[in-house]
Formats: structure tokens, C-alpha cells, sequence
């Protein structure tokens, strides 16, 4: 079932649009057009984001602020070890997968911080990257409140995980 779901899904599509009388095809070149166009618009900032953050890991900036942010990310609950991925996840979804995964190699997934890193990689978004793209492609050039929102919510988001996987698996 799950396998004829995406094939429902279209074919249903193109059938709304044939009662609906709409020419499906014409409809979907131009769709796929925009977001071509889309897509070339949001490059340089793409290319900017993935730039900034390989450098960040490269030079271990993110694992010194880590270092120093770990006391106060341990008062919201989040172990030390997912420091780095706190910081790491608002700027890069990629960046802070592979050290998920990194996370959950090295100290196992039923550990509480391989736990708790599952969590925050599914309970967050990268914030950053996408206040820029959605920024970039706007035209947007006063998003004063939109950085620290997001933050706020990043945290609350990691704060959540550690609380939540406490509560589900106390026996860890």
C-alpha cells in the first residue's frame, strides 16, 4: 500500500484537475519553471551558508563554542556531549545530521545522549539556513526579530528533547 501511495496521490491529481477542467500538464511546466527559477535564485545564499558552515567545522569553532556552552545548555537539560549539535543544527540540517550521527556511533543509540541527539535532530529546524533562503528569495532586508525567535525556538525545541527523552526512558 505504502508503495502505490505517491502514484495515488498524482493520479488523483490529474484527475481533480480533469474535473476541475484545468489543463494539468501546462499548469505543471509552469510550476517547475518557477521552481527552477526559484532554485537559481537561492544559490549564492546556498553556496554562502555551506561555505560558512564547512569552515566552522573545519576550524573548530563550533567545538570550542561548544566547550563553553555546555554549562548552560546542561541547566536546559542537554547533556555536554550534544553541545556541539545544538549549535551545529540551527545553521546546517546536513551538518548536524552527520554529527547525529557521529553522536549516536560513538556513545550508542539507546544511550541518553544518542537518545537525545535523535530527538533534537527531528525536533528542530535549521534556523539560519532557513531565514536566509526564504530571506534571499524575498528580498527581505529587516528580519531583526526573525533571528532570535528562531533561536529561542531552536532551544526550547532542544530543551523539549532532553526533558521528553528523560520522561519516555527513565530507566536511562
Amino acid at each position: 500500500m505504502q508503495a502505490a501511495l505517491i502514484p495515488l496521490l498524482l493520479a488523483a491529481t490529474g484527475l481533480y484537475g480533469l474535473y476541475k477542467q484545468v489543463d494539468v500538464f501546462p499548469v505543471f511546466l509552469r510550476g517547475a519553471q518557477k521552481g527552477l527559477q526559484t532554485a537559481v535564485q537561492i544559490l549564492p545564499t546556498l553556496v554562502g551558508m555551506l561555505t560558512v558552515v564547512y569552515m566552522l567545522r573545519a576550524s573548530g569553532a563550533i567545538d570550542l563554542a561548544a566547550d563553553w556552552l555546555a554549562p548552560v545548555l546542561r541547566l536546559f537539560g542537554i547533556p555536554q556531549d550534544c553541545a556541539a549539535l545544538a549549535l551545529l543544527k540551527p545553521i546546517s540540517g546536513g551538518g548536524g545530521l552527520a554529527l547525529g550521527s557521529e553522536l549516536i556511533r560513538r556513545c550508542g543509540p539507546d544511550s541518553y545522549t544518542g537518545r537525545v541527539a535523535a530527538v533534537m535532530l527531528g525536533a528542530s529546524e535549521t534556523s539560519f539556513y532557513t531565514i536566509s533562503i526564504y530571506g534571499g528569495h524575498l528580498g527581505l532586508n529587516r528580519m531583526r526579530y526573525a533571528i532570535p525567535a528562531a533561536l529561542c525556538a531552536d532551544l526550547a525545541a532542544f530543551a523539549a528533547s532532553a526533558a521528553l527523552v528523560r520522561w519516555y526512558f527513565p530507566d536511562i
